[in-house]
């Protein structure tokens, strides 16, 4: 038997497909990601789909994915499973070509649904609620990558307003240290040279038992071969500055910080129910450049949220011009039923959203810019993510600036290898650079 997979959303995600893979692989299955138009026999194939609910798009997307899979592979067993079924567990069970429904709660049972759904060829829809305990699903591989992300942490108990996440992945649940560093090891040894540690919450990791997510940053740098430790996305009232200052003890930790901010503006920030003002997260960013100095910080920026009004919008704008980013994910506030937000006053037209993202997306561009130029002419360490064949290499320094280096002549490079180069410029929001000559 054949599977194939297909992700949406987040590195969590794309972690869980990851693990997945690896169950069915444990029981004999060849996997694969799934590509429209594949030539296989359906009849001996199943199709996983490991979901995202965190926008309305997210969710039509699915939909049209379902179908357009059930016209293409007739025969084949299609899996829905996610955030999606989980958080809205109604929804997910109208979707009839769907063969067999699990919540993110019953991923680990995957293999033993499959089998009984081929047994039986009754449908099977099993959304059971989360447990208090982090499921034990593990990876020695990331197929595709150079990089391997790590999930941590699972769940979240903020409830911000506009958030289905928290129905959908339960409460913080994290991962003991000792399986972690069992799962780094292995992944040492097939010589992935760098790590990302990833969660709902990340910055929640270890919180039942008085931990940080400082433990599981310092573990990963201990582990012989692994190279780079970068982190997935913090939530800015948890980057004390005892934790900044700790993790910047850390030899191997990649100066790279997605910080969420959601919205520049205090009273928007009140209504989303975010935990921080703009002067907290002013006053992280500045701890986090006194301690990592050049260091890139990232975000998400949400526009268009309920009450937004211009002057609102204005100020979310001014204040992420102040903080200077290296990169922003700009995208459109999208109601989710169940959350206070979707029924709050104040909605938002779409094509007032659109305007305002192509605003904020401006502007945060000529942020990036300034961010890259800072790099012209020095020298920088960058993991090879390609092959030099196209005349360049392509990869990433510990800040996550992309780079593409000219091959000049130069081969035997491999994905997974750091290399020196000399940064020479930018152009559209990538770096160009020389290799260094030993």
């Amino acid at each position: 038997m054949y599977a194939l997979f297909h992700t949406f959303g987040c590195k969590v995600n794309q972690y869980e497909t990851q693990a997945m893979r690896k169950l069915l692989e444990n029981e004999g299955w060849k996997t694969g990601e799934y590509t429209a138009g594949l030539n296989v026999a359906d009849d001996r194939l199943v199709i996983v789909i490991n979901s995202c609910t965190v926008t309305g798009e997210s969710d039509r997307k699915l939909r049209q994915l379902l179908h357009r899979m059930r016209r293409e592979y007739p025969k084949a067993v299609l899996v829905l499973t996610g955030c999606m079924p989980q958080a809205f567990p109604e929804v997910a069970d109208s979707f009839t070509e769907a063969d067999i429904v699990l919540g993110n709660s019953s991923r680990s049972s995957l293999p033993r649904q499959i089998n009984r759904y081929l047994t039986l060829g009754q449908r099977i829809v099993e959304i059971s609620e989360h447990g208090r305990e982090f499921e034990p699903l593990a990876i020695d591989e990331f197929q595709g990558r150079t990089r391997a992300f790590v999930k941590i942490e699972d769940g979240c108990d903020r409830f911000c307003s506009y958030c289905i996440i928290p129905y959908a992945r339960g409460r913080v649940r994290s991962k003991p240290l000792a399986e972690l560093k069992a799962e780094l090891q292995s992944l040492a040894e097939r010589d992935f040279s760098e790590i990302v540690l990833v969660g709902i919450n990340l910055t929640a990791y270890g919180q039942e038992w008085g931990g940080s997510v400082c433990d599981a940053a310092e573990l990963a740098s201990e582990i012989p071969g692994i190279r780079r430790v970068r982190l997935g996305s913090l939530e800015p009232d948890l980057m004390t500055p005892e934790v900044i200052k700790r993790l910047s003890t850390i030899d191997k930790l990649c100066p790279q910080f997605h910080l969420s901010l959601q919205s520049g503006c205090a009273g928007t920030l009140r209504r989303m129910n975010r935990h921080y003002t703009p002067e907290d997260y002013s006053r992280v960013c500045g701890d986090l450049r006194k301690f990592f100095p050049d260091c890139a910080i990232t975000t998400d920026i949400m526009v268009g949220f309920p009450g937004e009004d211009e002057r609102e919008f204005k100020e979310s704008l001014e204040f992420a011009k102040s903080i200077g980013f290296s990169r922003v994910h700009v995208f459109a506030y999208s109601p989710r039923p169940g959350t206070p937000a979707a029924k709050a006053p104040g909605q938002v037209s779409n094509a007032e959203k659109s305007r305002r993202s192509r605003i904020m997306i401006e502007e945060c561009r000529k942020s990036r810019d300034r961010y890259l130029n800072i790099w012209t002419g020095r020298a920088v360490e960058v993991l090879i993510e390609t092959g030099g064949d196209t005349g360049f290499y392509e990869g990433y320094t510990p800040e996550y600036v992309p780079v593409k280096i000219n091959a000049g002549g130069r081969d035997g490079f491999k994905p997974g290898e750091i290399a020196k180069v000399r940064i020479t410029g930018n152009r559209d929001g990538v770096c160009f650079g020389e290799f260094i000559s030993e």
